[in-house]
Protein backbone atom coordinates (compact mmCIF):
# COMPACT_ATOMS: atom_id res chain seq x y z
CA UNK A 1 0.00 0.00 0.00
CA UNK A 2 3.05 2.39 0.95
CA UNK A 3 4.27 1.58 -2.21
CA UNK A 4 0.81 2.62 -4.62
CA UNK A 5 0.58 6.19 -2.40
CA UNK A 6 4.23 6.94 -3.38
CA UNK A 7 3.72 6.04 -7.18
CA UNK A 8 0.21 7.77 -7.37
CA UNK A 9 1.93 11.27 -5.40
CA UNK A 10 4.37 11.27 -8.06
CA UNK A 11 1.91 10.15 -11.00
CA UNK A 12 -0.21 13.45 -9.56
CA UNK A 13 2.98 15.55 -9.89
CA UNK A 14 3.69 14.47 -13.16
CA UNK A 15 0.02 15.10 -14.45
CA UNK A 16 0.17 18.57 -12.96
CA UNK A 17 3.60 19.50 -14.57
CA UNK A 18 2.19 18.07 -18.08
CA UNK A 19 -0.87 20.57 -17.53
CA UNK A 20 1.02 23.32 -16.45
CA UNK A 21 3.35 22.87 -19.46
CA UNK A 22 0.49 22.94 -21.44
CA UNK A 23 -1.10 25.55 -20.72
CA UNK A 24 2.06 27.18 -20.48
CA UNK A 25 3.01 26.60 -23.91
CA UNK A 26 -0.83 27.57 -24.66
CA UNK A 27 -0.04 30.81 -24.12
CA UNK A 28 3.26 31.40 -25.32
CA UNK A 29 1.70 30.20 -28.55
CA UNK A 30 -1.13 32.13 -28.26
CA UNK A 31 1.32 35.20 -27.72
CA UNK A 32 3.29 34.51 -30.20
CA UNK A 33 0.56 34.12 -32.35
CA UNK A 34 -1.20 37.52 -31.51
CA UNK A 35 2.51 39.19 -31.98
CA UNK A 36 2.62 37.63 -35.62
CA UNK A 37 -0.91 38.78 -36.32
CA UNK A 38 0.10 42.15 -34.84
CA UNK A 39 3.21 42.19 -37.41
CA UNK A 40 1.14 41.85 -40.04
CA UNK A 41 -1.21 44.37 -39.08
CA UNK A 42 1.65 46.62 -38.76
CA UNK A 43 3.23 45.78 -42.02
CA UNK A 44 0.06 46.22 -43.87
CA UNK A 45 -0.72 49.33 -42.47
CA UNK A 46 3.03 50.69 -43.10
CA UNK A 47 2.67 49.39 -47.04
CA UNK A 48 -0.70 51.53 -46.58
CA UNK A 49 1.12 54.70 -45.31
CA UNK A 50 3.90 54.16 -48.33
CA UNK A 51 1.41 53.84 -50.89
CA UNK A 52 -0.26 56.86 -49.68
CA UNK A 53 3.03 58.66 -49.49
CA UNK A 54 3.94 57.48 -53.03
CA UNK A 55 0.51 58.36 -54.34
CA UNK A 56 0.66 62.10 -52.72
CA UNK A 57 3.96 62.26 -54.36
CA UNK A 58 3.03 61.31 -57.90
CA UNK A 59 -0.19 64.45 -56.90
CA UNK A 60 2.60 66.91 -56.06
CA UNK A 61 4.37 66.23 -59.27
CA UNK A 62 1.14 66.24 -61.17
CA UNK A 63 0.22 69.53 -59.46
CA UNK A 64 3.49 71.02 -60.16
CA UNK A 65 3.70 69.97 -63.77
CA UNK A 66 0.39 71.75 -64.05
CA UNK A 67 0.92 74.72 -61.87
CA UNK A 68 4.01 75.22 -64.80
CA UNK A 69 1.92 74.59 -67.59
CA UNK A 70 -0.94 76.97 -66.72
CA UNK A 71 0.84 79.81 -64.82
CA UNK A 72 1.50 82.12 -68.18
CA UNK A 73 -1.94 81.39 -68.47
CA UNK A 74 -2.87 82.63 -65.36
CA UNK A 75 -1.02 85.45 -64.53
CA UNK A 76 -2.44 86.89 -67.42
CA UNK A 77 -5.79 86.39 -66.35
CA UNK A 78 -4.54 88.33 -62.87
CA UNK A 79 -3.29 90.97 -65.26
CA UNK A 80 -6.40 91.14 -67.28
CA UNK A 81 -8.53 91.56 -64.55
CA UNK A 82 -10.25 88.78 -64.40
CA UNK A 83 -9.01 87.09 -61.64
CA UNK A 84 -8.12 89.11 -58.05
CA UNK A 85 -10.56 92.25 -57.22
CA UNK A 86 -12.85 93.90 -59.07
CA UNK A 87 -11.75 96.61 -61.40
CA UNK A 88 -14.59 98.71 -61.86
CA UNK A 89 -12.98 102.25 -62.54
CA UNK A 90 -11.20 100.11 -65.35
CA UNK A 91 -14.76 99.07 -66.51
CA UNK A 92 -16.20 102.66 -66.50
CA UNK A 93 -13.36 104.29 -67.76
CA UNK A 94 -13.15 102.02 -71.00
CA UNK A 95 -17.47 103.03 -71.34
CA UNK A 96 -16.89 106.12 -71.60
CA UNK A 97 -14.41 105.83 -73.76
CA UNK A 98 -16.19 103.67 -76.40
CA UNK A 99 -18.75 105.94 -75.93
CA UNK A 100 -16.82 108.85 -77.25
CA UNK A 101 -15.13 107.51 -79.78
CA UNK A 102 -17.90 106.35 -81.63
CA UNK A 103 -19.97 109.71 -80.95
CA UNK A 104 -22.83 107.70 -79.49
CA UNK A 105 -25.66 110.02 -77.48
CA UNK A 106 -26.16 110.57 -74.32
CA UNK A 107 -25.65 107.47 -71.96
CA UNK A 108 -25.90 106.67 -68.12
CA UNK A 109 -24.49 103.78 -66.05
CA UNK A 110 -24.44 102.44 -62.41
CA UNK A 111 -22.37 99.50 -60.94
CA UNK A 112 -24.28 97.55 -57.35
CA UNK A 113 -22.54 95.96 -55.07
CA UNK A 114 -20.52 92.75 -55.65
CA UNK A 115 -21.68 89.33 -54.51
CA UNK A 116 -21.46 86.00 -55.03
CA UNK A 117 -22.46 84.40 -58.33
CA UNK A 118 -23.57 80.68 -59.22
CA UNK A 119 -24.45 80.36 -62.65
CA UNK A 120 -27.42 78.24 -63.89
CA UNK A 121 -25.22 76.17 -66.06
CA UNK A 122 -22.85 73.25 -65.16
CA UNK A 123 -19.38 74.47 -64.35
CA UNK A 124 -16.58 73.47 -62.45
CA UNK A 125 -13.92 75.82 -61.51
CA UNK A 126 -12.52 73.74 -58.60
CA UNK A 127 -11.59 76.13 -55.33
CA UNK A 128 -12.20 79.22 -56.82
CA UNK A 129 -15.31 81.71 -56.22
CA UNK A 130 -16.73 83.35 -58.57
CA UNK A 131 -18.23 86.57 -58.00
CA UNK A 132 -20.63 89.67 -60.21
CA UNK A 133 -21.25 92.87 -60.28
CA UNK A 134 -24.28 94.14 -62.01
CA UNK A 135 -24.08 97.07 -64.24
CA UNK A 136 -26.80 99.11 -65.71
CA UNK A 137 -27.03 101.13 -68.86
CA UNK A 138 -28.87 103.53 -70.33
CA UNK A 139 -28.53 104.30 -73.75
CA UNK A 140 -29.95 106.88 -76.54
CA UNK A 141 -29.53 105.57 -79.46
CA UNK A 142 -30.30 106.43 -83.41
CA UNK A 143 -31.20 102.99 -83.97
CA UNK A 144 -30.64 99.31 -83.17
CA UNK A 145 -26.66 99.40 -84.38
CA UNK A 146 -25.38 101.96 -81.68
CA UNK A 147 -26.41 99.18 -79.04
CA UNK A 148 -24.07 96.41 -80.97
CA UNK A 149 -21.32 99.40 -81.48
CA UNK A 150 -21.49 99.41 -77.44
CA UNK A 151 -21.75 96.02 -76.63
CA UNK A 152 -19.21 94.83 -78.92
CA UNK A 153 -16.36 97.21 -78.19
CA UNK A 154 -16.85 96.64 -74.98
CA UNK A 155 -16.37 93.06 -75.40
CA UNK A 156 -13.11 93.64 -77.21
CA UNK A 157 -12.03 95.89 -75.19
CA UNK A 158 -12.20 94.77 -71.93
CA UNK A 159 -10.67 91.81 -70.53
CA UNK A 160 -12.49 90.92 -67.59
CA UNK A 161 -15.59 88.44 -68.89
CA UNK A 162 -19.22 90.07 -68.43
CA UNK A 163 -22.25 88.31 -69.37
CA UNK A 164 -25.48 90.31 -70.84
CA UNK A 165 -28.35 89.66 -68.78
CA UNK A 166 -31.02 91.03 -70.95
CA UNK A 167 -31.45 94.50 -72.95
CA UNK A 168 -34.79 96.14 -73.34
CA UNK A 169 -35.50 98.70 -76.15
CA UNK A 170 -37.56 101.46 -76.41
CA UNK A 171 -39.04 103.71 -79.55
CA UNK A 172 -38.70 107.35 -78.48
CA UNK A 173 -40.35 108.38 -81.66
CA UNK A 174 -43.41 107.35 -83.36
CA UNK A 175 -41.14 107.48 -86.68
CA UNK A 176 -38.04 106.88 -87.21
CA UNK A 177 -35.66 109.88 -87.97
CA UNK A 178 -32.62 110.68 -89.96
CA UNK A 179 -31.41 113.22 -87.80
CA UNK A 180 -29.06 113.34 -85.28
CA UNK A 181 -31.69 113.25 -82.31
CA UNK A 182 -32.72 109.82 -80.28
CA UNK A 183 -35.00 107.65 -81.70
CA UNK A 184 -34.41 104.96 -79.66
CA UNK A 185 -33.84 104.13 -75.94
CA UNK A 186 -31.52 100.96 -74.48
CA UNK A 187 -31.52 99.63 -70.93
CA UNK A 188 -29.03 96.94 -70.61
CA UNK A 189 -28.34 94.49 -67.38
CA UNK A 190 -24.76 92.96 -67.50
CA UNK A 191 -23.01 90.56 -64.96
CA UNK A 192 -19.77 91.52 -64.66
CA UNK A 193 -17.59 88.44 -63.44
CA UNK A 194 -14.49 87.97 -61.55
CA UNK A 195 -12.85 85.24 -60.20
CA UNK A 196 -11.63 85.27 -57.24
CA UNK A 197 -8.79 82.73 -55.66
CA UNK A 198 -9.51 81.25 -52.55
CA UNK A 199 -6.06 81.93 -50.47
CA UNK A 200 -6.01 85.79 -51.48
CA UNK A 201 -10.02 86.21 -51.79
CA UNK A 202 -11.49 88.41 -48.97
CA UNK A 203 -15.04 89.20 -47.57
CA UNK A 204 -16.40 92.59 -49.92
CA UNK A 205 -18.07 94.46 -47.43
CA UNK A 206 -21.22 96.44 -49.58
CA UNK A 207 -20.93 100.15 -50.73
CA UNK A 208 -23.49 102.27 -52.58
CA UNK A 209 -24.01 101.72 -56.36
CA UNK A 210 -21.94 104.30 -57.87
CA UNK A 211 -23.74 105.87 -60.80
CA UNK A 212 -22.38 107.88 -63.69
CA UNK A 213 -23.75 109.77 -66.55
CA UNK A 214 -22.33 110.99 -69.50
CA UNK A 215 -24.00 113.41 -72.01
Amino acid sequence: MKLIRIDLKKLRLSIGFFLFSMVSISLLLFKVESQKINTIKQVAKQKELLLEATQRFQDSGNEKANIIKFLPQYQQLISDGAIGEERRIDWVDKLRTIHKDNKLFSIKYSVGVQENYVPNFALNIGPFKLQRSVMKIELAMLHEVDLITLLDSLSHQQSAPFIIRLCEIQRINPTISASLTPNMQAKCELDWITIHDPIAAVKVLPSKNEPGVSP
